[in-house]
């Protein structure tokens, strides 16, 4: 349905040289212990987070939050839980793989098709989420808000 719509898969590192990166739109993560870059997209059963920004930043901007967090900053919620299962940043970013949906708009624009452009955005988070609801049986291990504790919760402390 929509997989063909998603970049091939690339090691977090090179999150920044994604076409289409300074765009809206989807990303989805994944920790793989094997290297997965450059392959097609596909619904993995190890995806971990689903995350959508319509932000003037775009794609690139987010994921630097997610960056930042995971490196032990604040900013952005769903990194946050990561932080808490994977406090070692070096380890955590060697086997993170990001692949993005951009969708080309204006985020500055009161345009109609812009407007409707960042709404298909924040619906595709919810198509996305449904997906692999629908394939796995849950949602990925960090959007699940009841099972997933935050590591900002804790004060930092070791659990």
């Amino acid at each position: 349905m929509i997989d063909n719509d998603f970049s091939a898969w690339f090691p977090w590192t090179s999150r920044n040289e994604i076409p289409g990166v300074k765009n809206p739109g989807i990303y989805v993560l994944t920790i793989s212990e094997r290297d997965i870059s450059n392959q097609p997209f596909s619904w993995l059963n190890e995806i971990v987070y689903i995350g959508m920004t319509n932000s003037i930043g775009g794609l690139k901007g987010r994921l630097q939050q997610f960056d930042n967090t995971i490196n032990g900053k604040t900013g952005h919620g769903g990194a946050d839980r990561v932080r808490y299962r994977h406090k070692n940043y070096t380890e955590l970013s060697i086997r993170l793989f990001v692949s993005v949906m951009p969708v080309p708009c204006n985020v500055k624009s009161d345009h109609p098709d812009d407007l409707l452009k960042m709404g298909e955005v924040a619906m595709l988070e919810y198509v996305c989420f449904a997906e692999y609801a629908r394939k796995f049986g849950h949602l990925p291990q960090f959007n699940d808000k009841k099972n997933s504790p935050k590591f900002s919760h804790t004060k930092g402390r070791q659990n």
